[in-house]
């Protein structure tokens, strides 16, 4: 059986943009939004790959269809034999009437909810609908669909399906929870056999998003909403933890059944008084660093504080020991240390795809059968493009003018080449086999340095990256290394850059440029069966220097997407201050320096 899942909407832009002024700062406040195609062949996830990868939009909600182009040429396979075609939304005529009433039941204004009517309407029949959808995939693919063979899958299910896929199928308990989908915005529950039980009683309505409200929080700050959240987790790190939070106090209520209300204003100006009003600031204080961080510090304790009372609820609810925690919000890795250390659970996972790029293979799995899923499925977050040596020599010719190489003979000399270029103060890219899926670098286009240097941190920050200097990077450690340098808790691995360890005391001055100011590190295991190429350098690289992890950044500058092609690589380079470029057995110089 094959089946595609997919994720994304022509007119999601411009219907967002215009109906709901989803421009600019507020650019990724749609639906659809991390666009991205999967594909399933008997059971197995065999292709998988984001829109902005191959268009170069980051995060763009538009129809996916180089990535869809992409995952069949790689297989081999054309639309007429794919069986299924999985989207990860389900706007169904029941939804629709639920959008309605809530519109009806509000308080809004007579004149306001005619207003709110025609928009929904509007965004129903020209996007959200299942004969929109229908008709946008037949439009984009020129491929005459068999209504049939198009599943809808709601959308936190699929969160699910691709947390429970990459974590082996087994039995767990689940959270999963993000800004907005269909009508909620965060449910619980458990996964036995294959079986989903949602506990409904636990659900959270969209109005109350936990997601949204952080997203708030992030514009108030001057931050991109739905993109920049983990700067925020990143400045609540500068302070220390609040005595009192004015965000628990009066904006959030906790019920005991797991659920909470959140009550934010939705217009921009009327939450901007009130955050002011509770945090004490004003347009000048919002530019200061001090009042940043002490408004991500309370930003930051509020969401540990929702998610610790749902896990509790959980926990009561459920005897399983494994929690899954998929959506949006399961990409702060903060909170998830403290979500599991603090829990009874036993063990916890939080794939590559948690975010909405994941929500394309977890649609396709739904359709394929979480069931179905082989014993011997490789779980590895590479399922995107590489690209042979041919390719690679045709792209180095292409900037022959601009740059120089010179070829290693085998695997062992780049690795040990590129090692020996890593011990001293040099920024390397490094591209190698299959683009990895989802929004962290995790060792195929990554940016690499030395944490040894205590200044490595601001000089690719400032001279690479073009970010804001409080931002920290991550190691990359190999997994049999990893508890000998950081506190792991319960955890044993994390190769998807989910979790942040306490780094230890005897190797905070060994490492300074991968330890955060708090002392922690969002760290990355890999072992040789996930990672070969990454391993094989780690090692390398321990035995010249002693030093046991790399610092690993995304392969990309602020604002662009990661890196695919060579030629991206290529761009990227030549764009920054990166001192060399590793390109599978190819290292790259810049004529000239």
């Amino acid at each position: 059986m094959i089946v595609l899942g997919y994720n994304g909407f022509s007119r999601g832009a411009e219907l967002f943009g215009r109906l709901y002024g989803a421009t600019g700062v507020g650019r990724n406040l749609l639906v659809g939004h991390d666009a991205a195609a999967a594909l399933v062949i008997d059971g197995e996830v065999v292709a998988a790959v984001e829109e902005e990868r191959l268009s170069r939009v980051k995060k763009t909600s538009d129809f996916p269809a180089h990535a869809i182009t992409w995952c069949l040429n790689s297989a081999g396979v054309d639309l007429d034999q794919v069986d299924v075609f999985a989207f990860p939304w389900r706007f169904s005529s029941a939804v629709a009437e639920e959008m309605i009433s809530g519109i009806c039941d509000s308080d809004l204004p007579v004149a306001a909810k005619f207003d709110a009517l025609r928009s929904t309407g509007e965004l129903y029949t020209g996007m959200l609908s299942p004969d929109a959808v229908y008709q946008d995939f037949v439009e984009r693919t020129g491929h005459e669909l068999d209504p049939n063979k198009l599943a809808l899958v709601p959308h936190h299910l699929a969160h699910l399906m691709c947390g429970a896929y990459l974590a082996g199928g087994g039995d767990a308990a689940f959270l999963v929870s993000d800004g907005r989908a269909e009508t909620l915005s965060s449910v619980m529950g458990e996964l036995r056999n294959g079986v989903v039980r949602q506990f409904d009683e636990s659900a959270v309505p969209m109005t109350s998003s936990l997601g949204v409200a952080f997203g708030r929080i992030t514009r108030y700050l001057g931050f991109v909403p739905n993109n920049d959240e983990y700067k925020v987790m990143g400045l609540a790190a500068y302070g220390p933890p609040p005595r009192h939070n004015p965000l628990l106090e009066r904006v959030v209520r906790l019920h005991e059944n797991g659920s909470y209300t959140i009550s934010v204003p939705r217009d921009i100006p009327a939450y901007y008084a009130l955050f002011d009003e509770l945090f004490g600031g004003d347009s000048e204080k919002r530019e200061q660093f001090d009042f940043r961080v002490k408004v991500a510090g309370l930003a930051q304790h509020m969401v540990e504080a929702v998610t610790a009372h749902q896990v509790r609820a959980l926990t009561a609810a459920s005897g399983l020991d494994t929690l899954l925690f998929e959506g949006g919000l399961a990409l702060n890795c903060v909170a998830n240390t403290k979500m599991l250390e603090r829990s009874p659970f036993t063990g916890m996972e939080v794939s590559f795809g948690a975010s909405d790029p994941g929500v394309a293979i977890g649609a396709a799995v739904y359709a394929a059968g979480l069931r179905n899923r082989p014993a011997d499925a490789v779980t590895t977050p590479y399922l995107g493009p590489s690209y042979d040596e041919g390719q690679v020599q045709d792209a180095l010719a292409e900037y022959a003018d601009r740059v120089e190489w010179q070829e290693e003979p085998d695997a062992a000399s780049i690795a040990d080449r590129t090692a020996e270029l890593l011990a001293g103060k040099n920024v390397v890219g490094w591209f190698q086999g299959r683009t990895e899926f989802g929004p962290r670098a995790l060792g195929n286009r990554s940016i690499l340095a030395n944490p040894a240097f205590p200044d490595i941190k601001d000089i690719i920050n400032l001279r690479v990256k073009h970010r804001e200097p409080f931002r920290p990077f991550a190691p990359v450690i190999l997994e049999s290394e990893a508890p000998r340098v950081f506190s792991m808790g319960k955890k044993t691995s994390s190769p998807y850059m989910t979790f942040v360890f306490p780094v230890r005391k005897e190797y905070q001055e060994r490492i300074p440029g991968a330890c955060h100011v708090d002392g922690t590190a969002r760290a990355q295991t890999v072992n040789e069966r996930q990672n070969p190429a990454l391993a094989r350098l780690l090692r390398a690289f321990t035995a010249r220097t002693d030093v046991p992890c790399l610092l690993n950044t995304s392969f990309n500058v602020a604002g662009e997407p990661i890196v695919c092609s060579p030629r991206d690589a290529l761009e990227c380079f030549l764009a920054t201050e990166i001192d060399y470029l590793v390109i599978d057995r190819f290292v790259i110089t810049k004529k000239g320096s």
